[in-house]
């Protein structure tokens, strides 16, 4: 078992001001694999005062030493790539192959896409008389989930260094090893002491201290709407920017003129990777009459089909749920889909056959379903898909943003007349038609209550600059 319960702050791995520890598990087996210390407001204070010391020096270094700084992280991270698929895989439970192909290849994606854009960022221009200046906000406060841990630090991290600001992390306490690996990567690439802080902690202690920090300068969190709401209030007072990456329940509209296998099958996959663990899953598919029932009966037939499996093993199969608590909160969710009135196709309660330990749970797939349900409006955050029929185009429209989220939205049809108009109508940040890929360079975040702001790239700058007018 690990013991990760030191910090690093200022450069150092420090011991907590009182310990207080955390046992860490894994979800595949229900084994203790790490413990860590929940920190206080007394760690949050010491890593503010040095990442404050260190944004006097680092808030002004050059392009070209950021760069420098950010190829040598880069490199760090390849060295250690194995090592935090490893961490994610044991954290979190994502099965081992789609840890390394896809989990902890997004700590490396967002750091060569945050140095490409800081090659070529314009952090200056003319305008009239003044000369507009893009500057670094000053000291961060990022307070990160668990279901894709390496990802939803490196996408902040990454561009709060590159344009000059520094760093205070609050990782996931469910699933902390990522981080410990990413703060031993920051130390390969010889970061400057303070540039970098991590302190261990649940929401309560040290997210808390985090968002409402007089010194800290913008928080970016990444998590539920509920504590996306309760960290903009305790923020409020210290009027610091906030940027939230928040829930979906992103709908998926299949019309009738598709290769309907194909794309049913790419759906009901699409929102089983990663155990349903994805805050973009496409978890509401919307497809046409006409092809409903046969819809309903290739998603079913494709759920039965996925393996659930332990996640040290390699393969194709997905992994447990992340601790016994989200486990339980699944299971009443597809309880209450139950009795609600919805039809059970595929999956329900309990566990898979053969997994005694291990938070494992069957694919679900949810048949009959009005709109209005909890089951199609609650994020499940799990394996969990429902199927709701739509009459024509505009109903698909108006079924797929009555929704309080609007992260995502998928959209399937040889006719790109008709993509391109639906897609006009989606109220969500980001839309895929026929499956194409969302890239590192395109923006990531949401409307509603997914949250504010847009991380990755280039648009990832935008949250930690602010702008100076300067005239003459």
């Amino acid at each position: 078992m690990k013991n990760l319960s030191h910090f690093y702050i200022n450069g150092q791995w420090v011991s907590p001001e009182k310990p207080n520890d955390f046992i860490v598990e894994n979800p595949s087996n229900e084994r203790q694999i790490g413990i860590i210390s929940l920190g206080t407001t007394v760690d949050v204070d010491k890593a503010v005062t040095a990442a404050r010391n260190a944004f006097n020096h680092y808030g002004f270094s050059s392009r070209e030493e950021r760069i420098a700084l950010l190829e040598k992280l880069l490199s760090a991270y390849m060295n250690r790539y194995d090592e935090m698929a490893q961490a994610i895989s044991q954290e979190m439970g994502a099965p081992i192959d789609f840890a390394t192909a896809a989990q902890a290849d997004c700590g490396r994606g967002h750091i060569q896409t945050a140095l490409d854009a800081l090659k070529n960022y314009e952090f200056q221009h003319t305008s009239g008389n003044a000369t507009i200046t893009h500057e670094p906000i000053g000291v961060c406060g990022f307070i990160t989930p668990w279901n894709w841990p390496i990802n939803q630090i490196v996408c902040k991290v990454a561009p709060a260094l590159a344009t000059g600001c520094t760093v205070v992390l609050k990782p996931s306490e469910i699933a902390p090893l990522s981080a410990h690996v990413f703060a031993k990567i920051i130390d390969d690439a010889g970061f400057p002491a303070g540039v970098f802080n991590l302190v261990n902690g649940d929401g309560m202690g040290v997210g808390s201290a985090i968002s409402s920090h007089q010194d800290i300068d913008m928080v970016s969190f990444t998590g539920s709407t509920r504590a996306g709401s309760l960290i903009s209030k305790s923020a409020a007072d210290t009027v610091k920017r906030v940027a939230l990456e928040l829930g979906g329940k992103s709908p998926n509209i299949i019309f009738d003129d598709v290769d309907l296998e194909a794309i049913v099958t790419k759906g009901v996959i699409g929102c089983m990777e990663n155990t349903g663990q994805s805050c973009n899953a496409p978890t509401r598919m919307l497809v046409q009459e006409s092809v409903y029932d046969d819809a309903v009966k290739i998603a079913t037939q494709v759920a039965n089909n996925i393996k659930v499996d332990s996640a040290d093993k390699p393969g194709n199969h997905i992994g447990p749920l992340v601790s016994k608590a989200h486990f339980d909160k699944v299971q009443s969710m597809i309880k209450e889909a139950i009795e609600s009135g919805a039809t059970l196709s595929a999956g329900g309660l309990g566990k898979p056959e053969g997994f005694e330990l291990g938070h494992f749970t069957k694919p679900t797939i949810f048949s009959n379903v009005n709109n209005k349900m909890n089951i199609a409006q609650d994020e499940v955050f799990g394996p969990v898909l429902v199927i709701i029929p739509f009459k024509d185009e505009q109903e698909a429209i108006t079924l797929a943003n009555d929704s309080p989220y609007g992260l995502a939205a998928y959209i399937n049809t040889p006719d790109e007349t008709k993509a391109s108009r639906v897609a006009r109508q989606m109220r969500a940040g980001m839309v895929r038609i026929n499956w194409a890929s969302h890239h590192y360079t395109s923006p990531f975040g949401g409307y509603k209550q997914s949250g504010n702001g847009r991380e990755w790239g280039t648009y990832g700058f935008d949250d930690y600059l602010e702008i100076k007018a300067t005239s003459r």
